[in-house]
């Protein structure tokens, strides 16, 4: 075999094919191994745009979940900010207003307030400092039923709930909401924890919310450091966990309260999304004092209707069956639609459905 034949680079000399090179290499005899380098290996063939099959595209699962805050997004696009709603329950608190609206932070979504029939003219204040809040008329008395009926008109991704007369501090809002899109789905205020601090509460009331606490760690085996604390934030999609009294129930013909209307409200909340098995983690804060007026809490009345609260929650979750009791633990998906209907465990999950084939 003439070596010569082959060029620098492997190709024969005087034109030969390719084909010509490997039956060369095939007719050498045994032992005999050619010189320069190898023949270059054949390429994949280059699909064209304008070829006449039609190709099958690939088909990439749309993310149902993101990694922290579980917002629905686009694979790839950047995850948007979540939009707050923010409930403020009133009661003749116009004088407050300026200060609690002008020191929300800016880019909320919207503000709920929702007015217990006011005599003052909180409504006309609140729409003069925000032309866009969304007024709400509760169905019924108490902070309870305000709550409730604010949480049904919300309609951003997170909803935080403050006061009217200036005790919680709206600035803090967006630590609060930092808290949801680092992975709590419930981040719970607190003034004992570490970094908190009240200037309004009194010593008896810190006894007493001290052993409120006491009980309900020990009942429902949580960490809480401050139970009656209504700075709270949450995804809307822990509503239904909640179970809160309906909207549309009539008010007693007595004028006394529904379960769950009252102050009572901030407890029940507690040790339902702490039994349904939300994420929950307690944020620092400061309670400063009212700025003007006073305040409709009662110490003894309103935490007898705590206790009760919490010897209730605890019966009801002793008297659920075996059988309901291992449904109601259950974890069921994450909705990953902002808004959705429940998120939780089957118990909420039942709620829900009957309530949105009611």
């Amino acid at each position: 075999m003439n070596v010569n034949q082959f060029g620098p680079r492997g190709m024969i000399a005087g034109g030969r094919t390719r084909q010509s090179a490997t039956a060369l290499v095939s007719s050498s005899p045994p032992g005999c191994r050619l010189l320069g380098p190898s023949p270059p290996r054949r390429k994949a063939p280059v699909l064209e745009k304008h070829r006449s099959t039609p190709h099958r595209e690939r088909r990439i699962a749309p993310q149902t979940a993101g990694p922290r805050d579980r917002r629905s997004t686009p694979r790839g696009a950047p995850r948007r900010p979540p939009l707050v709603s923010v409930v403020v329950p009133t009661l003749n608190e116009a004088r407050n207003l300026p200060h609690v609206f002008g020191a929300l932070p800016a880019a909320l979504h919207e503000v709920v307030l929702v007015d217990g029939g006011s005599t003052d003219d909180t409504v006309e204040v609140a729409r003069r400092l925000r032309p866009d809040v969304v007024v709400v008329r509760q169905t019924r008395t108490g902070k309870g039923n305000a709550l409730a009926s604010g949480f049904a008109a919300c309609t951003g991704d997170a909803i935080v709930m403050i006061d009217a007369d200036g005790s919680t501090d709206p600035a803090e809002i967006t630590k609060f909401v930092e808290t949801l899109i680092g992975g709590a789905e419930f981040a719970k205020g607190s003034r004992f924890g570490k970094g908190g601090h009240s200037k309004d509460i009194t010593p008896l009331r810190r006894i007493g919310n001290e052993g409120l606490n006491l009980v309900v760690n020990t009942l429902f085996k949580t960490k809480f450091t401050d139970l009656c604390y209504g700075y709270n934030a949450f995804w809307r999609r822990v509503v239904p966990v909640m179970d809160l009294p309906s909207t549309e129930l009539a008010a007693r013909p007595d004028g006394k309260k529904l379960w769950g209307d009252g102050f009572e409200i901030e407890t029940l909340i507690n040790i339902r999304v702490a039994s349904g098995g939300i994420r929950v983690k307690e944020v620092a804060s400061i309670e400063h004092l009212r700025i003007h007026g006073t305040s409709n809490l009662n110490t003894f009345r309103d935490g007898a209707r705590v206790l009760r609260t919490i010897l209730s929650e605890f019966q009801r979750r002793r008297a659920a069956a075996p059988s309901k009791r291992r449904m109601l633990n259950r974890t069921v998906p994450v909705l990953a639609i902002p808004g959705g209907k429940w998120h939780g465990r089957g118990g909420a999950l039942l709620t829900a459905d009957k309530a949105e084939g009611a």
